[in-house]
């Protein structure tokens, strides 16, 4: 599946639908953003089941800012609505697939209790996804 778009409009309803959501924060000046992009594509492909999602930094400052980029290319992984993966920095192939495989793998109840038990230590009546 071709990566998508994400605009401020669109990002929210794309991250919280439930299954798995790549984002690559990338702006077009970006030398590392434009040698992790063909690699990000590639993986778009041999994952149909995933949803990938580009956000353009220049066009959408408030997103970006929002999301607290503060370097790009930087890849956040959303599962079931949930941030599980988030670092800056180009990756090579096999570590993109590495990062797929582990999100994958999450067993998400158990993600769903520490977010849980993480929102009743703050003090927060309902945990935020």
């Amino acid at each position: 599946m071709p990566t998508i778009n994400l605009t401020t409009d669109a990002f929210e309803k794309t991250v919280i639908s439930s299954g798995i959501t790549l984002v690559d924060f990338w702006a077009d000046w970006c030398g590392p953003c434009k040698m992790f992009g063909p690699i990000y594509e590639a993986a778009s492909e041999k994952n149909p089941d995933i949803t990938f999602g580009k956000v353009d930094t220049e066009a959408e400052q408030a997103l970006a800012s929002a999301a607290g980029i503060t370097s790009i290319p930087t890849l956040m992984a959303f599962r079931d609505g949930v941030l599980v993966f988030a670092q800056p920095g180009a990756l090579p192939a096999p570590a993109l697939d590495q990062v797929i495989e582990a999100v994958k793998a999450l067993d998400m109840d158990e993600v769903h209790a520490k977010v849980a038990e993480q929102a009743a230590a703050n003090g927060s009546a309902t945990p935020e996804a």
